[in-house]
């Protein structure tokens, strides 16, 4: 697969999965995700895709510190319903990367480990945009996403399909707007808080 090459500047999330270890994955259980394969699996590139994996990369910074997040023992809580705003966007990428699941997840072994179900709610009663819940300690940590902050998605995908867009606003849109999703990760401090 092909694209864009600053893609693979985007800092990865490395996580530890013991679902993975015990089913012989690999031997240490390490998982990483780089960007690419967020695209991949969301079938495209947008300020909402990559503000997700912002939310999750510097989510579980906070909440891990420097210890590896472990995939699977985390909850995650969205403060929207999955059709406004996209949120069920977030809330994919989200699952993807922590395996977190709302009741269509794995349900675990015979035993009930590695159960992956009911970690991933909408529609939360919480004052950020995402909280992350740490299973194992409780800690946890609210982020919000704020990339009007340095750029306007829809301005730019509203340039390309207005009734008056020229056959120049549509060419060059694609290039535009992948600028943007560059712009977005490159100002990911100051478009993340972390409450």
């Amino acid at each position: 697969m092909k694209y864009l090459a600053f893609y693979d500047d985007i800092e990865k999330i490395v996580l530890k999965d013991e679902l993975a270890q015990f089913l012989g994955v690999n031997e240490d259980g390490i998982i990483e995700f780089g960007y690419p394969d967020i695209v991949k699996t969301s079938g495209h590139s947008c300020g909402t895709v990559a503000g997700a994996y912002l939310i999750a990369l510097k989510g579980l910074k906070a909440l891990y510190g420097d210890e590896i997040p472990q995939r699977g023992k985390i909850k995650i809580e969205i403060q929207k319903s999955p059709r406004d705003d996209n949120a069920g966007v977030v809330g994919c990428v989200l699952s993807n990367i922590t395996g977190a699941t709302t009741d269509y997840g794995f349900g675990g072994i015979p035993t009930g480990k590695f159960n992956r179900r009911d970690l991933l709610s909408y529609n939360s009663p919480i004052q950020t945009d995402v909280r992350f819940t740490r299973l194992d300690t409780g800690k946890q940590i609210g982020i919000n996403y704020r990339p009007k902050r340095v750029v306007n998605p829809m301005e730019i995908l509203m340039s390309a399909i207005k009734p008056d867009a020229t056959n120049e606003d549509k060419k060059t849109f694609p290039v535009r707007f992948q600028k943007m999703v560059k712009t977005v990760f490159e100002n990911a401090d100051e478009v993340i808080e972390i409450i």
